[in-house]
């Protein structure tokens, strides 16, 4: 159906400021746990191996199996269980952005990374100085039709999709990419016709085409629960922007949604994006997993949600699921919720030791206050872990006064602790590991906080301070584990090995 106007909505953007190796104890340092490894052994030649790799990935080797992910996406099997369970890729499986080396690579995922913890830190200030959905106002502009006709154009590699799944959308069910975010709510899709649309895998999605497509009244109760709306002709438009300037713009729906073969959902409310621009190259949306009344998980009304990360660098894939078991020999932690935001995930978080020594930061620390500032979040679309600085200078201290050893080297990007490890094959390093409740201990592999950042052997702490209240627990520190979220119980788990 043509369109004769669109919204243009006014973007608020708010600028704010935001091997053995020898120990000598601190005073910030206390015995984690006699059980605890100290030391755990990186292997380097494996990983620079992967890194390499990564730049030779090609999507189109994913032929096979993406053809069997539409077979099933099409015919999706109607089940009476409640189990829904969907393939996950990594972003540079999907899609090669041809970077002329490792180092560029990495950068590129830096920006990305840092524009995403601007947008949650931005989503929290909100939140914080009870800026509601009435000081957002909208702008209306006329659209000339010929705008709505323009063909695809390729969009920039900005935005913080890292990781993607495949769901089906519509009836018949089309298969799409979608980008996974547990720091988002609302879902949506680039939706023909297109006013600038940005390059995506799969053909974009049609509405016309689908029986099940409905679009919104303005009074709708989804439309109501929407930060930004806006009215046209009786139909609910939303807008959704991100940290980087990013935006998405077109009419609120419900849709069927298909969970490859395990099961359907009808009347998703979702964005039909003709305006999207600057986000998510190769993904067709987003799929919102936060804890808000309009998340994916919501709306399903989901008990649990889970999914396993692998490796960027890995051509491999995991899965998301719905409703499945939690694992027996995860490590839990509380769940908690922010009274003034109910989008994130937090955990409560007992403290982080460094080679079997506890490191000693307030308790305050990682706790969430009644005004909303603290905590930490558990978040699968930030890269690098971030810490309040207080806490991060303390851990990172514990671990270069255990790495004496190590040839060290200047730091890159945001990452302030690196080494020279090229002239060697493996290497031993202290443990880092997160503490919940009950003296419960996850202890991270090698590779989840001492990442290569170059084809040389560079390489560098993975953690990053924050100026912000808010610590965010990012996606490297989480890959090779299996990430469930027990909203049935509050309890968030982890379990390694588990993708």
């Amino acid at each position: 159906m043509a369109l004769n106007l669109k919204p243009s909505f006014l973007l608020l953007t708010l600028a704010f400021s935001l091997t053995i190796f020898s120990f000598v104890p601190t005073p910030t340092c206390s015995r984690a746990s006699p059980s605890e490894f100290a030391t755990t052994v990186l292997d380097l030649s494996a990983s620079l191996h992967q890194a390499q790799q990564v730049l030779s990935l090609n999507p189109q080797l994913l032929e096979t199996s993406l053809q069997q992910e539409q077979e099933a996406q099409i015919n999706p099997t109607s089940t009476s269980s409640s189990q829904f369970s969907v393939n996950l890729h990594t972003r540079d499986s999907l899609f090669n952005a041809k970077h002329k080396d490792y180092k560029s690579l990495v950068l590129a995922r830096l920006a990305r990374d840092s524009a995403r913890v601007d947008a949650l830190n931005l989503k929290l200030h909100f939140a914080l100085n009870k800026i509601s959905k009435s000081d957002l106002h909208p702008t209306q502009t006329e659209l000339l039709p010929e705008d709505l006709s323009t063909p695809v154009a390729s969009g920039t590699s900005m935005g913080s999709g890292e990781y993607f799944t495949r769901v089906g959308v519509g009836q018949p069910s089309k298969p799409f990419y979608m980008a996974l975010d547990t720091g988002s709510d609302v879902n949506w899709l680039q939706c023909k016709p297109c006013s600038d649309c940005y390059q995506q895998s799969d053909p974009v999605f049609d509405p016309t085409l689908s029986s099940s497509y409905s679009p919104l009244t303005c009074q709708a109760q989804q439309c109501q629960a929407l930060d930004v709306s806006a009215c046209r002709n009786g139909r609910c438009l939303y807008q959704v922007s991100y940290g980087d300037g990013s935006f998405t713009v077109g009419e609120y729906m419900t849709e069927t949604v298909s969970f490859g073969n395990s099961g359907s959902v009808a009347k998703v409310a979702m964005g039909c994006g003709h305006d999207n621009e600057g986000l998510f190259v190769a993904a067709a949306g987003l799929i919102g997993l936060g804890g808000g009344p309009l998340s994916l998980t919501s709306q399903i009304k989901a008990t649990s949600f889970s999914y396993c990360l692998v490796d960027r660098d890995s051509p491999k894939s995991s899965t998301l699921e719905f409703n499945s078991p939690r694992p027996a020999d995860s490590v839990t932690g509380a769940l908690l919720r922010n009274q003034k935001l109910d989008t994130f995930y937090y955990v409560q978080l007992a403290g982080v030791s460094v080679g079997g020594h506890m490191i000693s930061v307030p308790p305050e620390t990682f706790a969430v206050g009644q005004s909303g500032s603290g905590g930490i979040i558990v978040d699968c679309g930030t890269a690098v872990t971030r810490l309040q600085t207080q806490a991060y200078n303390s851990v990172r201290d514990a671990f270069r006064s255990m790495t004496r050893n190590l040839r060290t080297t200047n730091g890159f990007a945001i990452f302030d602790t690196c080494y020279d490890l090229s002239s060697l094959q493996s290497v031993d390093v202290p443990t880092v590991s997160f503490h919940f409740g009950g003296g419960k201990s996850w202890l991270l592999p090698a590779k989840n906080y001492l990442i290569p950042v170059d084809e040389s052997g560079t390489y560098c702490f993975a953690f990053a301070p924050t100026t912000s209240s808010m610590s965010i627990m990012g996606n490297i520190q989480q890959q090779g584990t299996r990430v469930s979220f027990d909203l049935a119980h509050n309890l968030v788990g982890f379990s390694p090995n588990k993708c």
